[in-house]
């Protein structure tokens, strides 16, 4: 059995990774004011005429499914090392129960006004990344002592289920907005209500990331590669869904180009999106099991910022926005944007590594445990 940190420095430095990229997607929103509108399951779709915007765009969208499928895992192993403390299950619910309401606060009442502070309009509510993960949470903890067998019926039934019963492109725009329809399965609304991350589709991810947890728990080393091959049946499958152009995408492409091949719809998430994005982050997470030590020395930095996502989360708004709207007010070129992006990420790696430290020295019944 492989000891705790190296078990868990695959987790940290892909959650750490993915963290970068999205630190990437909203510098170009604060900064370069050259965000897409949105890759929706319904209305106008982005249209990029070069590589550079699109590319920029590409490698941000593998931090959203990331964030659910390691929080999936997380729970798992928080659960089990809570039940050796003698934790009951109820208090174990209990406990993600009040983190996830926690998130929808933190949602609700801090990163929805760094929002309204950005360049752009936006809704009075929005149903954000934070809003899912909460209830993602909250939802998947009831699932935490289910066998591998029934994880993974489960996993295939959202995946293929909220495909099958989400609502057609063309009726965009026409279906009434009311509130569980969009925290739970349907993204978009209006500009009082807007929803991009319905928690259902999402939550396949989760309960995969519990499944994925049970086989880390049993032996990493072939969790790991489960996840390797995994991850290159998801791109196989991706690639024969995108090109068949029908079930599991949506909704149709633009045009033939590779772009817009692998352009697709993210709010909710497409099946195509979720096997390019998944199967990738499965490489990567099997290519930091395989790293020496001289890659996880390198890496430092990536496991710093992934062992405190939602530090890192609030932080990184923040001082993207700031640097937007006192730096940046007008927007420039994304190849301006990226010396941007990387001070910023050079401000919160001694924060992050403070408030690390910080909260390890807290008592394990402090609020900030939680966060």
């Amino acid at each position: 059995m492989q000891s705790q940190s190296k078990r868990l420095f695959p987790l940290d430095a892909l959650r750490g990774l993915i963290i970068v990229f999205m630190a990437l997607d909203h510098a170009n929103y604060f900064i370069a004011q050259q965000h897409s509108s949105g890759e929706h399951w319904g209305g106008s779709f982005p249209v990029y005429h070069s590589a550079l915007p699109f590319l920029t765009r590409l490698v941000t969208h593998f931090s959203a499914p990331g964030f659910f499928f390691l929080m999936g895992v997380g729970l798992l192993l928080f659960a089990e090392t809570r039940r050796k403390q003698d934790w009951s299950t109820w208090k174990i619910i209990g406990h993600f129960w009040i983190r996830g309401l926690i998130l929808i606060a933190l949602q609700l009442f801090v990163i929805n006004p760094i929002w309204k502070a950005g360049p752009e309009f936006f809704p009075e509510i929005y149903i954000g990344v934070l809003i899912a993960l909460g209830v993602t949470m909250m939802l998947g903890s009831l699932f935490l002592n289910l066998p591998p067998i029934a994880l993974l019926i489960l996993t295939l039934g959202l995946l293929i289920g909220t495909e099958w019963l989400h609502p057609d492109p063309s009726t965009w725009g026409t279906l009434n907005i009311d509130v569980p329809n969009m925290v739970l399965m349907r993204s978009g609304g209006d500009g009082y209500l807007w929803s991009n991350y319905p928690a259902l589709p999402w939550l396949e991810l989760v309960i995969f990331g519990i499944l994925f947890g049970k086989w880390l728990r049993a032996d990493s080393e072939k969790a790991y590669k489960k996840g390797f091959w995994l991850g290159i049946v998801l791109l196989i499958l991706f690639v024969i869904l995108r090109y068949l152009d029908g079930f599991g995408n949506i909704r149709p492409r633009e045009g033939n180009t590779w772009i817009d091949f692998l352009n697709v719809v993210k709010y909710p998430p497409s099946m195509v999106f979720t096997f390019m994005t998944m199967g990738t982050n499965l490489l990567i997470l099997w290519g930091f099991s395989r790293a020496n030590k001289l890659i996880e020395t390198v890496s430092r930095p990536l496991v710093v910022f992934g062992r405190e996502p939602l530090f890192m989360y609030i932080t990184h708004l923040a001082l993207y926005m700031l640097i937007g709207k006192y730096l940046a007010s007008h927007g420039m070129s994304l190849p301006a944007m990226i010396p941007y992006w990387l001070l910023g990420l050079i401000i919160l790696y001694p924060l992050a590594l403070w408030y690390g430290r910080f909260k390890q020295s807290q008592s394990p019944q402090s609020i900030w445990r939680f966060l």
